[in-house]
């Protein structure tokens, strides 16, 4: 009768596991300016020039390339922002990923 070592099974298994979940996680996290514009025309478009060229709007609001040039914004501290906005802006009830996404359009305005 041969006996199997389940523990060794389990082990390798699990290292196998733990080996691909930065595949998945980086794949899953990757940012979509195109779904972050999208977003935009829904939710941000009223306040917010959200597009290249776009004139202002006439609210006081900056506009997105505005703010893509503000230097101490990066993709992480404007998707943390975005989903606890200021006073004046609606809730979005934003998902982490939907603010990582509109986070990257807005900062692929910076130039």
């Amino acid at each position: 009768m041969m006996i199997i070592d389940v523990s060794w099974i389990a082990i390798r298994l699990a290292m196998c596991l733990l080996a691909s979940v930065p595949l998945f996680a980086g794949a899953a996290s990757a940012a979509d300016p195109a779904t972050g514009e999208r977003i935009a025309a829904r939710w941000c478009a009223s306040c917010h020039a959200i597009g290249r060229g776009q004139p202002r709007t006439r609210t006081e609001a900056a506009s997105f390339a505005e703010i893509a040039r503000v230097p101490e914004f990066n993709a992480r501290l404007l998707a943390f922002f975005l989903l606890d906005p200021h006073p004046k802006m609606p809730d979005m009830s934003l998902t982490r990923t939907e603010a990582t996404d509109l986070a990257a359009y807005i900062l692929s305005l910076k130039n």
